[in-house]
């Protein structure tokens, strides 16, 4: 930064001091770990000690001055008796103020500069700031009035030796401190907003920087740190859901399932269960560190780089990564040489097999106009699809895709996809819908959020799905991608609408018309059958018990199940449901009888989790309790998570059955 635009800000900005402290270290002493509260400096006056601040480390003899920003971590190992001062303070740009300094101080935060060097001339700064640190201590208002005072004579004494002795500051790398500063404190309720005061920048400009240094926004990478987190809770403790939630950042036991599912794309309890399974590779490698045993149990890809003073880093496992590569590329220019032999070997005038059926496709087409041809077999090749992110356009019959989420609706459309994300395999309506063994055999497990890109580049997919926008572009660096979201902010789109969308990527809306015909007119016999048991005038309600969290479920744009039983059952909702803007309220147990039916269908996480809610006075004086008019009728990992035609179907069978049973 230049030393005017330095000295300008300096001059636009209303200060602060926000603490003076003088220490004396021993020998030996530390200081570890110290997020710094606000800008600082600190100027060491005798003795030695190694100084690291963020990760650059500095041997600091007598009379060395160094500032870091907030958030920045000090360190401070005394090799020698340390005594030093140091100076908290925030700078607050005075308004209005001209566009170019907002614009300045946005991008060129002085105040959160970090540098570190030896003054020329010493002993004006420790005696200045000796007399600050003494009129700090003074209780009088003209004291502190002279602090300010003495703050800007010290500042103005250190840009003028800084512009003398030529030393450059080091900008601080503010995605990295945002990353940082989200793993030490991810348990906290985090938004963009509170991330960005911290790092004393506008939202927006912080979400730009991370997308662009780290490749998703910080409030992506902020559910994966949790999701990682969660991960290694549930393997190494026997903590219940709601336990877990309160030490990652969740309010609840439900939210954190929400977002585990969507970052890893298994559940909590079915992931438990399956490490459960592997306790024996668990046992064969208990030595490992743990992020070793997750890698390999989730054959996960990890960030290859870390975010220390700006360089890529070295990490465990990245030879491997570096293997593959270099594999692939061997491989892609063994083929791209043979294509080539091939192609100058060809006699003039002739054709391989390969552009055989091109051109008949062409003859057939047009004989008559070589261009037409051209045209028409192109269209038979690619069509274009809408997506939120634009028009795509893709192979007309894609013979190889990949899918991180809807595997249902492409099996169901006669798509075997050739890989899917981790967690889709074991999926509770694949044994229940008679899914045989032999086309999952045929289906690669590619991780989870997002999918392996290894993998992907190994199966060469015409085609990939994507359901969260943080992925599209990585999965578009391997190949021709389709953004379809699964989750419109908290609320789903309708079930049948997803299966719509889906077909109309593969031009199988044909197929997909009939099905739904076919299902619409079970949901029509489905009715019929339970006529009568919901009378006039009454409601309906759907709640989801966890542990120590109780769930209302929306007339539109819910989950588990609640769009068969309102939307396709057309189940009268309570006004309180059919007034949600999102998909679920987070009600307390004070408060559930007011959003309770006539009738009460009940989904929980775990029978062990609901018992509180259901053993209590205020449950069972519940008019529908006392009726028994309460339907139990699903628990997490059933057919009830996922909205493929065949969970739907499930659903529908599960529904009408619990009902006809309760007659």
């Amino acid at each position: 930064m230049k030393l005017n635009d330095h000295i300008l800000l300096w001059n636009h900005v209303f200060i602060k001091v926000m603490d003076v402290r003088h220490t004396v270290m021993e020998k030996g002493d530390e200081v570890q770990s110290y997020q710094l509260p606000a800008s600082t400096f600190l100027f060491t006056v005798r003795g030695s000690a190694r100084v690291r601040l963020d990760n650059s480390l500095h041997l600091a003899q007598r009379f060395h001055l160094f500032h870091g920003g907030k958030g920045m971590n000090l360190n401070i190992l005394a090799e020698d008796e340390l005594e030093y001062y140091m100076i908290l303070y925030t700078a607050i740009l005075s308004l209005p103020c001209r566009q170019e300094i907002v614009q300045l101080i946005e991008e060129e935060n002085p105040f959160q500069y970090q540098y570190a060097f030896a003054p020329s001339y010493p002993l004006i700064l420790f005696e200045t700031i000796e007399r600050l640190d003494r009129d700090w201590r003074s209780s009088t208002a003209l004291g502190k009035l002279q602090v300010k005072a003495l703050f800007y004579q010290f500042v103005y004494e250190l840009l003028r030796q800084l512009h003398h002795q030529e030393i450059e500051p080091i900008k601080p790398d503010r995605a990295a401190l945002a990353a940082r500063y989200i793993r030490e404190n991810f348990q906290e309720p985090l938004t963009l907003d509170s991330i960005a005061q911290t790092l004393e920048c506008s939202s927006a400009h912080l979400s730009r920087l991370f997308k662009s240094r780290m490749k998703t926004s910080p409030i992506h990478y902020l559910g994966q740190v949790r999701a990682d987190r969660t991960m290694e809770l549930l393997m190494r403790t026997d903590a219940n859901l709601q336990e877990i939630a309160e030490r990652v950042g969740f309010p609840d036991a439900h939210s954190l399932s929400r977002s585990f599912k969507k970052y890893t794309g298994i559940s909590p309890a079915r992931f438990r269960k399956k490490q459960l399974r592997n306790s024996s590779w668990q046992d064969r490698h208990r030595e490992l560190p743990l992020s070793m045993q997750r890698n390999a149990l989730l054959q996960n890809n990890s960030d290859l780089y870390t975010d220390i003073e700006n360089h890529f880093q070295y990490q465990m496992g990245r030879e491997l990564f570096m293997q593959k590569r270099t594999r692939i590329a061997a491989i892609t220019m063994l083929m791209c040489l043979s294509l080539l032999v091939a192609a100058c070997s060809s006699p003039a005038g002739t054709n391989g097999n390969s552009q055989a059926p091109a051109n008949n496709v062409e003859t057939q087409a047009n004989s008559g106009n070589s261009n037409g041809g051209q045209e028409t077999m192109a269209q038979a090749k690619t069509r274009i699809v809408s997506t939120l992110k634009g028009d795509v356009e893709v192979p007309a019959e894609p013979q190889r895709v990949a899918s991180d989420q809807y595997m249902g609706p492409l099996l169901k459309l006669g798509i075997i996809p050739v890989g899917v994300r981790d967690g889709m395999l074991d999926e509770a309506w694949i044994e229940k819908a008679g899914i045989s063994e032999d086309i999952l055999a045929n289906i690669e497990s590619l991780g989870a959020f997002p999918m392996n890109p290894e993998k992907l580049i190994l199966l060469e997919p015409d085609l990939i799905i994507g359901s969260i926008e943080d992925n599209i572009e990585q999965y578009e660096k391997v190949g021709t991608t389709v953004f379809l979201p699964y989750w419109e902010g908290e609320s789903t789109t309708g079930p049948i609408e997803k299966f719509r969308r889906i077909s109309e990527i593969f031009g199988k809306q044909q197929e997909a018309e009939q099905w739904i015909t076919e299902y619409e007119q079970k949901v029509e016999e489905a009715r019929k059958q339970i006529d009568g048991i919901i009378k006039d005038g009454e409601t309906v309600s759907i709640v989801q018990v966890g542990s120590k969290a109780i769930f209302v479920l929306a007339a539109k744009g819910g989950n588990y199940g609640s769009g068969t039983i309102y939307e396709m059952l057309q189940l009268p909702p309570t006004e309180k449901a059919a007034q949600m803007t999102n998909g679920f309220e987070n009600v307390s147990l004070e408060v559930l009888p007011e959003y309770l039916g006539d009738h009460v269908f009940v989904y929980v996480n775990s029978k062990e989790d609901a018992e509180e809610v259901l053993n209590s006075a205020v449950w069972k004086g519940s008019p529908a309790v006392k009726k028994g008019q309460v339907y139990m009728y699903g628990e997490f990992d059933d057919e009830f998570v996922m909205e493929d035609p065949y969970s739907l179907e499930l659903q529908l069978e599960t529904i009408v059955n619990i009902l006809l049973e309760n007659r």
